[in-house]
């Protein structure tokens, strides 16, 4: 009952997630275009940084943007928060439900570092914070000011704490943090800096002062950041699904690979809405391509380790009823599940003939599987699986 319970607080959590995430990055998209968009020409008042005119589902738009505030706050004042807060929470649960409630299956590989799992929990919730207040201590140094230099130090803190991740958790629970780390940072941006930023200059408003338009300007810079790291973070928030990224034994090199593409390639976009002609710009899908290119290469499938002897039916059904088949069952026994991952069941060679592709992709071609390895599979066991597969 646990496990039921369990599975359908997963499967709302996540969609919760899902649909709060997809307003939050909408919401960016939209305003990091409308941003770019403003046009000033001599008859726009000195106030006003500039002004654009939309047109969708049939209706045409005419939007002002003020250089700072308005001289006096608006009668009705909407603001963007709550997806990005909501998103925030509910990936902390679903993080909690999925990874902290089953740390031993999903965040622990002894090989990597055998730990207790209050251990690996103490571990994620203390790097995820302290990603948030070193990348915001960067930002308010000197280092803030250049732009540059700033997200060469950030790429270095995103990609150190990938290396750190790898070398603590398993590949499924590292590859994971990397991009909760990556979460966490956006999601405190908009927590810690945009929306007090906006809320002070609201409330010098109201006081009759000037706004600062210092405060305007980090909560700019913090929301640009955001809509940069918003393509690498999408992938790496799925990387579970994919063992060919988060098993690969530099899967922290593939993390730095994924900023490489996904920053260039939101640059790219955000500055076509600008107006940039391709000759300025095609310098990024470029970079992107290079990085992609070199992803490809180092994911490339390598041959596998076979075992000299031929493997017998008998011997494969051995190692899958030690180290599968309390998962992979019609009725599977480990804690963590009421029914077989994907519909996938291991417990006849009819099964394993029919599932080979999936077999090889997470139990010989990376370590993904056992979650964890839990029962101690060792690199004799996957040799023997790869030869019986490859016999079949």
């Amino acid at each position: 009952m646990l496990a039921y319970a369990a599975d359908w607080l997963n499967i709302l959590t996540r969609w919760f997630h899902l649909i709060v995430g997809i307003g939050w990055i909408g919401t960016s998209f939209f305003f990091i275009a409308l941003d770019v968009s403003f046009r000033k020409d001599p008859k726009t008042p000195s106030d006003v940084y500039g002004t654009a005119w939309l047109v969708h589902g049939g209706g045409f738009y005419h939007v002002d943007k003020f250089t700072v505030a308005p001289p006096t706050l608006p009668e009705h004042l909407k603001w963007y928060k709550w997806d990005a807060y909501l998103t925030f929470v509910s990936g902390i649960v679903l993080m909690a439900v999925q990874y902290w409630l089953n740390a031993r299956a999903y965040m622990i590989d002894p090989k990597v570092m055998p730990l207790e799992p209050w251990q690996a929990i103490a571990i994620s919730i203390g790097a995820l914070t302290a990603g948030w207040f070193t990348y915001d201590a960067i930002c308010r140094s000197p280092l803030g000011r250049t732009t540059l230099p700033l997200a060469a130090v950030v790429f270095v803190l995103i990609v150190g704490a990938a290396f750190g991740f790898t070398h603590v958790f398993s590949g499924r629970g590292a590859f994971l943090h990397v991009g909760a780390f990556v979460g966490t940072i956006m999601a405190a941006n908009v927590f810690r800096v945009i929306i007090p930023n906006q809320r002070k200059m609201v409330d010098q408003l109201i006081a009759g002062e000037t706004p600062d338009g210092r405060l305007g300007a980090m909560a700019k810079q913090r929301s640009v950041h955001n809509t940069y790291l918003t393509l690498p973070v999408l992938l790496m928030m799925v990387s579970n699904h994919y063992p060919i990224l988060s098993n690969h034994p530099q899967s922290w090199l593939l993390a730095a690979l994924i900023l490489v593409v996904g920053g260039p390639i939101r640059h790219f976009i955000v500055r076509h809405e600008a107006g940039d002609g391709l000759a300025k710009i095609l310098w990024a899908p470029a970079i992107a391509a290079v990085g992609l290119i070199a992803a490809l290469i180092l994911t490339a499938p390598k041959t596998a380790t076979l075992s000299g002897a031929a493997v017998s039916d008998t011997e494969v059904l051995a190692l899958t009823a030690k180290h599968c088949i309390m998962c992979h069952a019609v009725k599977p026994t480990h804690e963590g599940f009421t029914e077989a991952p994907k519909g996938v069941t291991l417990g006849a060679v009819d099964d394993l003939v029919r599932f080979a592709p999936l077999i090889k992709a997470q139990a010989v071609d990376t370590d993904a599987m056992p979650l964890g390895n839990e029962t101690g599979f060792t690199d004799e066991d996957r040799a023997k699986l790869a030869g019986w597969l490859a016999a079949h």
